[in-house]
C-alpha cells in the first residue's frame, strides 16, 4: 500500500466518527465541539463572542461569512454601500473577502488589520493627501487606540491653534486657505468692494483688519496711511490724486505741467522740502514759492553769498556739489590735485571783485605755509614739487648740487643727512654723518674719502706702499692703522718715517746709538740684529 492511500484511509477513519459525533450532538454540546475544532483564540475585541461561533461562521458556507462580518461592522457596511471611505472606494476590497485582509484566531493581542502604513494609498480614502498634507506623519491625525476612520477631516479640527481669527470667520477654512501652505491664503479679495491692486496684494490681512474685524473696514487711503502722510494733512485727504497702490513713495503727480519743471536731483526731492505750507502755499495769502536756486539752496551756498545769486552758472540740477564751471578756460588751468580743491580755498573774496588784487598764479602764492624751507630754496617750487601732490614724488635732482649722490648715497633717505628742511646748511664732509663709523678715532684725520668709498664704508681702497713714503713690509704688513696712527688729528695725516717714532720704548740703548735703528735692526723683527756696513 502506498503512502498516499494509507494517509487517505487514516483521514476517512478519523472524519467518520467526527461527523457522526457532529450529527448526533445536541445543541448543549455544540460549544464544546466548536472549541475543540477552533484553531486559536480570537482577538480582544471579539473575545466576548468566542463561544458564539455562529456569529461569524455558518457550517459548510464560507460565502456567508462576509455578510456576517458586515452585520456587526455596520459602518464598514455603510461605506461599501455608499462608496465612501477605504472599504467603499477600494476596488480590491469590494471584490475580496473580509478574511483576505483580516485574519482571526491568532490570539488576543494579534493585529488582524494587516495594513502597511508606509504603502497605504490615502487617495482611496475620504481624505486624499494633497499639498503639505503629503509630508505629515500618520500619528499627527491618527491617534493611538483610535480607529483610522475616526481621524478628523475638517481643517479646524487640526488647525484650531493656527486660526489667527479665533473662529470669528467661522470654520470654513478652505474658503481662504489651501493645502499647499496654511500661511498663504488664496482668498479672492477682488470679489469684495475693495479690489486689491499693487502693493495691497502683499499686505497681510491684519494690517487692514485688526482683531479680525472685517465689517465696516474703511476704504479711504488716509484711514490706513495717515502715519505715512509726510504732509501731515496739509495737502488734504485726496491721496489718490498723487499716490498709487503700486508704491506709496512714488507719486503720479506731473510736476512738469507746472511753472517749475523737475529735473535732475529735483525729481527725487520730497514734496515737503519745497512745499512747507498748506496746499502748496495757495491758502491764507501765502507768497508764491521761489523758483530761483538761492530760494531753496541758501543754506547750501558755501560761498555765503560772495559769488552772487546766479548759482546755475556753476551748479546744475543733477547734483549741487558738482560744479560745471570750466576753470581751464581761465588763465589758471586746474591740473592734478588742484581739480579737487574747493573754490573758497583760492577765491576768498566777493565774486572775483576787480578792486581786489589778482589772485597769484605761482605756487608760493597759496603754498607759502607749506614751504618748509622758509624761502631758502627760492620761489620756484615747481622745480621739485608737482601738482599731483605737494609732498609726494618730489623730483629734486641732487646730482646738480655740490654733493652728487653716488654709491649707497643714492638710495639713502633724505632725512638721513638732512635733519631739517634747511638743506643749504648741510655739511658735506664724511665725518658729519659717519663720525660713529670712524674706528680710527680721528687718528687718520677727517679725510675719510682717502680710503673709503661710497659703495660701502668697509670697502676701503688705501694703498700704503704707493700712496705714502713708508712701505709696509715685514712685521709692518700685519699691523692695523691704529698701531701707528693713534693720535687724533683734524688735519692731513703726517707720521714720522723713522723707527724711533714707534719703537722708542723698544730702544734698550736709550738713544746711545742714535736714531738710525735700521743700521742694526730689520723690519722682520726688532729683536733681530743685522749689522749694516
Amino acid at each position: 500500500m502506498t503512502n498516499s492511500i494509507r494517509s487517505a484511509c487514516i483521514v476517512v477513519a478519523f472524519m467518520v466518527p467526527v461527523i457522526a459525533m457532529f450529527i448526533g450532538t445536541t445543541k448543549a454540546n455544540a460549544s464544546t465541539f466548536e472549541r475543540m475544532v477552533m484553531p486559536g483564540e480570537v482577538i480582544e475585541g471579539h473575545a466576548k463572542y468566542e463561544n458564539e461561533c455562529s456569529r461569524c461562521h455558518r457550517p459548510f458556507s464560507k460565502a456567508s461569512q462576509k455578510g456576517l462580518c458586515l452585520e456587526c461592522h455596520k459602518k464598514v457596511s455603510d461605506d461599501i454601500k455608499t462608496k465612501k471611505g477605504f472599504h467603499g472606494k477600494s476596488p480590491e476590497v469590494k471584490a475580496a473577502k473580509c478574511r483576505h485582509c483580516h485574519t482571526e484566531h491568532k490570539g488576543r493581542k494579534a493585529d488582524v488589520v494587516s495594513m502597511d502604513k508606509d504603502l497605504f494609498d490615502h487617495s482611496i480614502s475620504d481624505f486624499p493627501l494633497k499639498g503639505a498634507h503629503t509630508s505629515v506623519k500618520c500619528a499627527k491625525c491618527h491617534k493611538p487606540k483610535k480607529k483610522y476612520r475616526a481621524a478628523p477631516a475638517k481643517c479646524i479640527d487640526c488647525h484650531k491653534d493656527d486660526d489667527a481669527h479665533n473662529e470669528q470667520l467661522g470654520k470654513k477654512c478652505a474658503d481662504c486657505h489651501s493645502v499647499k501652505t496654511w500661511k498663504k491664503p488664496d482668498f479672492d479679495h477682488d470679489k469684495t468692494d475693495f479690489k486689491l491692486k499693487g502693493k495691497h496684494k502683499k499686505v497681510s490681512c491684519n494690517k487692514c483688519h485688526p482683531n479680525d474685524r472685517y465689517k465696516k473696514t474703511p476704504e479711504t487711503c488716509l484711514a490706513c496711511h495717515q502715519l505715512d502722510d509726510t504732509h501731515r494733512g496739509s495737502y488734504g485727504k485726496k491721496c489718490a490724486d498723487c499716490h498709487t497702490p503700486k508704491k506709496w513713495k512714488e507719486t503720479k503727480f506731473d510736476h512738469n505741467k507746472t511753472e517749475f519743471k523737475l529735473k535732475g536731483a529735483h525729481v527725487k526731492v520730497v514734496c515737503a522740502k519745497c512745499h512747507k505750507d498748506e496746499l502748496y502755499g495757495k491758502k491764507n495769502g501765502q507768497k508764491k514759492l521761489p523758483m530761483n536756486c538761492v530760494g531753496c539752496h541758501k543754506n547750501d551756498d558755501e560761498h555765503i553769498g560772495r559769488y552772487g545769486k546766479k548759482c546755475k552758472e556753476c551748479h546744475t540740477s543733477k547734483e549741487w556739489k558738482k560744479s560745471r564751471f570750466n576753470h581751464d578756460k581761465t588763465k589758471f588751468k586746474l591740473k592734478g590735485a588742484h581739480k579737487k580743491v574747493e573754490c573758497i580755498r583760492c577765491h576768498k573774496g566777493a565774486l572775483y571783485d576787480k578792486k581786489q588784487k589778482p589772485l597769484p598764479k605761482e605756487c608760493i602764492g597759496c603754498h607759502k605755509q607749506d614751504d618748509v624751507h622758509k624761502s631758502q630754496e627760492g620761489k620756484r617750487c615747481e622745480k621739485c614739487h608737482n601738482n599731483q601732490s605737494w609732498s609726494k614724488d618730489v623730483a629734486f635732482e641732487h646730482d646738480i648740487t655740490r654733493f652728487p649722490l653716488i654709491g649707497l648715497h643714492a638710495v639713502a633717505p633724505c632725512e638721513a643727512c638732512h635733519f631739517s628742511s634747511n638743506y643749504k646748511g648741510t655739511k658735506r664732509v664724511c665725518e658729519s654723518c659717519h663720525k660713529q663709523d670712524d674706528v680710527h678715532k680721528r687718528g687718520l684725520g677727517p679725510e675719510c674719502g682717502a680710503c673709503h668709498n661710497p659703495n660701502g664704508w668697509r670697502l676701503w681702497r688705501f694703498n700704503h706702499d704707493t700712496q705714502t713714503d713708508f712701505d709696509l713690509d715685514g712685521a709692518h704688513s700685519g699691523l692695523t692703522c691704529r698701531s701707528c696712527h693713534w693720535r687724533p688729528t683734524s688735519r692731513k695725516v703726517k707720521a714720522s718715517g723713522g723707527c724711533i717714532g714707534c719703537h722708542r720704548e723698544d730702544d734698550i740703548h736709550r738713544g746711545g746709538f742714535g736714531f738710525q735703528c735700521q743700521r742694526c735692526h730689520n723690519n722682520k723683527s726688532f729683536k733681530e740684529i743685522q749689522m749694516v756696513d
